[in-house]
């Protein structure tokens, strides 16, 4: 929706979407309040080849994305010190980019069987008919959310041209759990602040149990570099235990947790919820382990509850400048696609919309 809205003046072009309107995806996001973009975009918030990465956004920044969609119309608020939201949320964002790609023609609940090249043109075989160009955008996004349309058609378009795709999973999403961690699902609907750590990778945020496993920011951002294996999670983060050596108060109420949440792990960490000051000193050894509790997930929650689709269209095969691919002239790829994902926090739509800007671009038609 992007690249057509940037080539707004092209009257050329044709939009095939899957959906009877596009945007799906934008409706939803954010609880449909729409997180367009964060105030800071760097390539470490993203999985994917940094030098592919930087000279993408780098042309098409977050200053770039709010001034676009500000000067249409759509105000954004800030929330969070750093995320921008549409204040009129995600319909706003669907009917400016309708509006600035309404030269485009469409073909709607459309759906592609087969692209190949012939005779220097891409012909696109579809449900509703045979459509031909001299170039073609990619732009199908991941498999995650297949309610809403998703399928893995853009993988197998670039797979025909002989693109590697790395293999697609899903990311921004809860973690399942092993039979030591059943407790967790007694635990459902609490949340807190904890710290969450992954190799290098250190994540503070909330956390929610729910009946399935865990979920929450802290899990979804924890999610995307996760890969197998242990996981380490502080539930105290900033809190110093010495603080209550000597307190005469129980265990329950001194922790800064919610009170069935402390019962839960103190019992499974072998400690009778009495006062501080009588605990053993193996029990506050015990104890400590809340500020580094491990435990390994047994999975997801997989592509059906996936904010995003991490894999996809390997980058060594598309040139960032333009988004097109190196093997195959007049054939680019943009947005989800592509094997480049962010974390929560507006990081995916920037994605979208840098890519995008980067393809029109490349199209003639944006300065």
């Amino acid at each position: 929706m992007m690249t057509a809205a940037l080539l707004e003046d092209e009257e050329e072009t044709l939009i095939i979407d899957g959906n009877p309107r596009p945007g799906a995806k934008i409706a939803i996001s954010g609880g449909g309040r729409c997180n367009l973009t964060n105030e800071k975009v760097t390539v470490e918030d993203y999985v994917g080849d940094p030098l592919f990465i930087v000279p993408v956004l780098q042309r098409f920044d977050t200053r770039q994305t709010r001034r676009w969609f500000e000067d249409r119309g759509v105000a954004l608020v800030k929330q969070k010190q750093a995320q921008y939201f549409a204040a009129e949320g995600a319909p706003a964002v669907v009917n400016t980019l309708e509006k600035h790609s309404a030269k485009a023609k469409r073909c709607l609940k459309c759906r592609i069987r087969k692209v190949q090249r012939q005779d220097g043109l891409f012909v696109v075989e579809t449900d509703r008919g045979t459509y031909r160009s001299e170039r073609l955008v990619v732009a199908t996004g991941g498999v995650s959310y297949p309610r809403l349309g998703a399928t893995d058609i853009g993988f197998r378009i670039a797979e025909h041209f002989a693109h590697a795709i790395v293999p697609p999973r899903p990311a921004l999403v809860g973690w399942t759990l092993q039979p030591e961690q059943f407790f967790f699902k007694e635990l459902s609907g609490i949340a807190a602040d904890v710290t969450i750590r992954i190799g290098e990778r250190t994540i503070t945020d909330r956390i929610l149990f729910a009946h399935r496993g865990v979920s929450g920011p802290a899990v979804l951002n924890a999610s995307l570099f996760w890969e197998k294996g242990w996981v380490e999670m502080d539930l105290l983060p900033g809190y110093d235990l010495q603080r209550i050596r000597n307190s005469g108060k129980q265990l329950t109420t001194l922790l800064p947790l919610p009170r069935r949440l402390t019962q839960a792990f103190l019992t499974h960490l072998g400690i009778t919820d009495r006062p501080a000051r009588r605990l053993s000193s193996d029990e506050w050894k015990r104890l400590e382990e809340l500020h580094a509790y491990r435990f390994a997930p047994a999975g997801t929650f997989g592509f059906s509850r996936a904010e995003v689709t991490r894999g996809g269209v390997a980058t060594a095969g598309i040139d960032p400048e333009t988004m097109m691919s190196r093997a195959v002239p007049g054939l680019y790829f943009v947005g989800e696609v592509l094997d480049v994902t962010g974390r929560l926090g507006g990081y995916n739509f920037q994605w979208a919309f840098s890519s995008a800007a980067a393809c029109a671009r490349a199209l003639g038609r944006l300065p």
